[in-house]
């Protein structure tokens, strides 16, 4: 592949990657990671180097978890039991391949199943299914602000 060609599949990954923070469909963070990847490959690792890189592919993991522990975490702020929290676990990898209905559904309803499992209360379950919805929200908003910080590291490794 041409240079050109490398710079306009990194500027894509990364324009995607984007659009992914919010849409369930696409491993937003990681999609930008490597987009950022195949920049610094085209420079030879000349301004981005490993070390920026490392720091990089650090913040990805890190979005990558808190994607996955959001819901759970938000449920387990609230008291839920360990049920609830392993159902809004379940309920958000359940829910990734429909998309953002599964995305918003899921860990609400295995939260509420886990939860309701456990006491058999709707109310306290319900809690615990709004809870998981917060954290959610909550992960979405972490992994803004890390693609941000990986955007903000990447262009001023590059600039530099």
């Amino acid at each position: 592949m041409t240079s050109v060609a490398l710079w306009v599949l990194a500027v894509l990954l990364i324009l995607i990657g984007a659009v992914g923070i919010v849409l369930p469909a696409l491993p937003g963070v990681p999609l930008m990671f490597a987009g950022m990847v195949v920049a610094a490959a085209v420079d030879d690792f000349q301004r981005v180097g490993w070390v920026a890189l490392a720091v990089l592919g650090f913040l990805t993991l890190l979005a990558v978890v808190v994607d996955f522990v959001a819901s759970a975490f938000g449920a387990q702020r609230i008291g839920a039991t360990r049920r609830a929290v392993w159902g809004a676990v379940v309920g958000t990898v359940v829910g990734l391949p429909f998309g953002l209905a599964g995305l918003i559904l899921g860990p609400f309803i295995g939260a509420v199943v886990g939860e309701f499992s456990a006491h058999g209360r709707i109310g306290q379950a319900a809690n615990a299914g709004v809870a998981a919805w917060a954290g959610l929200i909550f992960g979405t908003l972490v992994k803004v602000a890390i693609a941000f910080s990986m955007l903000g590291i990447f262009i001023a490794a590059f600039i530099i």
